[in-house]
């Protein structure tokens, strides 16, 4: 009996830190990935965001994504689920207008176009979760407001910025876990893309046969989200899921890839939110993380 009440105890205290604590200690992890610039280049700052699953009423995390602009990034990453309510989107967007005088790229999640809904928890350990129509959400004036912020839209798009003193080109895909990809339109994207520095890839969700495309595409650097790196984890932030394909020991961080014969290094952000019906993170801080870019 008395280890049963141990382990109640115990439970207990880990829903308390998890709901009450941990999902409110937001944090900025600073790493840096050497070799993909040009020899003699100045490295390039990438603030990396994700799935800030914003609710209205959340002020503490919106102050937190509008100060963000004191880090002075290089470049912006935004790999989508930034709503998380159905009046979320000036509050998305008043937070990120302070980041909008920096150069930008997004592409969306699925969150980004409908409401959440109730699901069991439970079921993200058995499968990854299948895509439940929700409220439908003004996703075109979220969009616009983003491109009118100087951001370029990868969703199933391309581009290229002047970061730097380089040229980056970019390629991303759409939002895989709830089908909107377009795969068909990468060749497409990479050939309109001429006397560039440096290919960044960008998507919401990194599943497998996104970062092999990208690779194989010659993205030197690949930037995604979704996972939320596994929100409730084992100590030593041992992801147990990733709610897509990618395997759990690169549900945050870095990890190398190589295809075709070619190699990338895949950047998941762990995000700064979950969903207002699971609001729990446990040994998985809520993050967004700048990337130091170097020769």
């Amino acid at each position: 009996m008395e280890w049963l009440l141990a382990l109640v105890g115990l439970g207990l205290l880990a829903a308390i830190w998890g709901i009450g604590i941990e999902r409110h200690l937001y944090t900025v992890r600073q790493t840096e990935i050497a070799g993909v610039l040009p020899a003699g280049s100045k490295p390039i700052r990438v603030l990396h965001i994700s799935d800030f699953h914003l609710a209205p009423w959340q002020k503490r995390k919106q102050r937190f994504i509008a100060e963000l602009a004191n880090l002075n990034p290089d470049l912006v990453v935004n790999t989508g689920d930034n709503l998380g309510h159905r009046n979320a989107i000036d509050p998305v967007v008043e937070s990120l207008t302070p980041l909008m005088r920096y150069p930008g790229v997004f592409a969306h999640g699925s969150n980004d176009y409908e409401a959440p809904s109730l699901r069991n928890p439970l079921s993200y350990l058995l499968h990854p979760s299948k895509p439940q129509h929700g409220h439908p959400l003004d996703t075109e004036r979220m969009t616009s407001a983003f491109e009118s912020g100087g951001w370029l839209n990868l969703n199933n798009k391309g581009g290229a910025l002047e970061v730097g003193g380089l040229r980056i080109g970019f390629i991303g895909l759409d939002d895989g876990h709830d089908g909107k990809d377009d795969v068909a339109s990468i060749p497409a994207q990479v050939r309109s893309q001429t006397a560039i520095d440096l290919r960044i890839a960008v998507t919401h969700a990194p599943y497998l046969r996104f970062i092999e495309l990208f690779t194989e595409a010659d993205a030197s650097v690949i930037f995604a989200g979704h996972t939320h790196g596994g929100q409730v984890c084992l100590p030593g932030n041992r992801a147990l899921v990733t709610n897509c394909d990618l395997p759990t020991r690169y549900a945050r961080g870095l990890s190398a890839w190589s295809f075709g014969g070619k190699n990338s290094i895949l950047n998941v952000c762990a995000g700064l939110g979950t969903s207002i019906f699971a609001p729990v993170r446990l040994f998985c801080r809520p993050e967004v993380r700048l990337v130091t870019l170097l020769p």
